[in-house]
């Protein structure tokens, strides 16, 4: 599997966002502003709390929550 994607609600306005697993540029809030993940070279390190894991299981590419 390439990557998963996450829901990450932000520590400071509690805005939920879909993330990337493996982003590799420091991704921020579309309210605030405030930095949600940070790449890390593989994995991207959550700053807000993971909400739900969505990943792309199928063979057609849609994607299925876990």
């Amino acid at each position: 599997m390439a990557g998963s994607f996450y829901r990450v609600r932000c520590p400071d306005c509690e805005n939920e966002q879909i993330v990337f697993g493996k982003a590799s540029t420091v991704i921020s809030c579309a309210v605030c502003g405030t930095t949600l993940s940070q790449p890390t070279g593989g994995k991207a390190a959550f700053e807000g709390e993971v909400v739900e894991t969505i990943e792309d299981r199928s063979p057609t590419g849609e994607l299925t929550r876990t």
